[in-house]
C-alpha cells in the first residue's frame, strides 16, 4: 500500500511542490488548503484535499477526520506547512497582530501534531516535518514577528523529538531560507492590517528599506531557490530510515548557521545591522 502524508499550506508555493513531487514518488498525499477554492483545484488535480485552516480548530479537527476515515485510520508522515508573515518593527507590531501569526505559525500547528500523534504511537511508527525557516535560529530587521513563531516552533519541537525517542516516531525541522514563492505577496494584507507605519518613530526606514522591498521586489533574493529544493529535502526527511534532526536547503541557511556558530552575538548583530 502506498504511504500516506497531510500536508497542509498546499495552495502554491513549497506545500504544492510537495503534494506533486511526493505523488509522484508514489505517496498518497493529502493536500489541505486554508481555503475551500484551493482544495477544489487540488481536487480536479486528483489529490485528496481536506479544508485545514490552523485559525480554525473546528477544520484542523475535521480535516484530519476526513483524513484518517480515507485511510482507515492510519497516516504514516504529516508536513506541517503552512504559515504567513507580518512584516515590520516590533515596536510597531500590535499585540492581536502578534497574536494572529501565533495562531496560524505555531498554535494551529501544535493543534493537529498533538491530533497526529496519538494515531503514530498506535501504528508504532511516523514522521512530523515542521517546515521552519532560517529566521528559526537566526533574526533580521523586520522579522520580529515571524521570527518568534519559528524560533517557538524549534523549541518546540526539539523538545518533542525528546520526547517521542522511542516511540517510532520521528521528528525532523526543515530550514529553507529564501525560497521562490508568494509568500512575500501574500504576507501584504497582514501588513496593511496591523502596522500602521506611518505613524511610526522609523517611519523613514519604513520609507526607504521595508515598502520599496515589500511592494517592489525586482528578481530573485542572493541564493535563492526554486521549492523543489525544499521537496528534495523533505523527500530525504521521509524516505531514510533514520532522518537527521534538521536539514538546511539554502546556502543562506547554511552561512546562517555557520556564523551562528562562529560569532559572537555582536559581531553577528553587526553584520546583520547592514542588510
Amino acid at each position: 500500500m502506498a504511504k500516506t502524508i497531510l500536508i497542509t499550506g498546499c495552495s502554491s508555493g513549497i506545500g504544492l511542490d510537495a503534494a506533486r513531487g511526493l505523488r509522484d514518488r508514489g505517496w498518497r498525499v493529502f493536500a489541505s488548503c486554508r481555503q475551500e477554492q484551493d482544495c477544489e483545484t487540488l481536487r480536479a488535480e486528483g489529490f485528496d484535499a481536506p479544508r485545514i485552516d490552523y485559525c480554525d480548530p473546528a477544520s484542523i479537527e475535521h480535516g484530519l477526520a476526513e483524513t484518517l476515515a480515507a485511510t482507515g485510520g492510519s497516516l504514516d508522515a504529516l508536513f506541517n506547512n503552512g504559515a504567513h508573515q507580518l512584516n515590520g518593527a516590533v515596536e510597531d507590531l500590535p499585540v492581536d497582530g502578534l497574536r494572529a501569526i501565533f495562531e496560524a505559525n505555531f498554535f494551529g500547528w501544535h493543534d493537529l501534531t498533538r491530533r497526529v500523534i496519538p494515531v503514530m504511537r498506535k501504528q508504532g511508527a511516523g514522521r512530523i516535518v515542521q517546515c521552519s525557516s532560517a529566521l528559526g535560529f537566526t533574526y533580521m530587521h523586520w522579522r520580529g514577528a515571524y521570527s518568534a513563531t519559528k524560533h517557538a516552533l524549534e523549541a518546540l519541537s526539539d523538545v518533542m523529538r525528546l520526547e517521542l525517542r522511542g516511540s517510532g516516531i520521528d521528528v525532523v525541522l526543515i530550514e529553507p531560507g529564501p525560497i521562490t514563492t508568494a509568500f512575500r505577496e501574500k504576507g501584504l494584507p497582514y501588513f496593511e492590517k496591523y502596522i500602521d507605519w506611518k505613524s511610526s518613530a522609523l517611519r523613514d526606514r519604513y520609507e526607504t528599506a521595508l515598502i520599496p522591498r515589500m511592494y517592489q521586489p525586482g528578481g530573485p533574493d542572493r541564493f535563492e531557490l526554486g521549492p523543489q529544493a525544499v521537496t528534495a529535502k523533505l523527500i530525504r526527511a521521509l524516505e531514510t530510515p533514520r532522518p537527521q534532526p534538521r536539514y538546511y536547503v539554502t546556502t543562506a541557511t547554511y552561512i546562517a548557521g555557520f556564523l551562528g556558530r562562529v560569532l559572537s552575538t555582536r559581531a553577528t548583530d553587526a553584520i546583520l545591522s547592514r542588510l
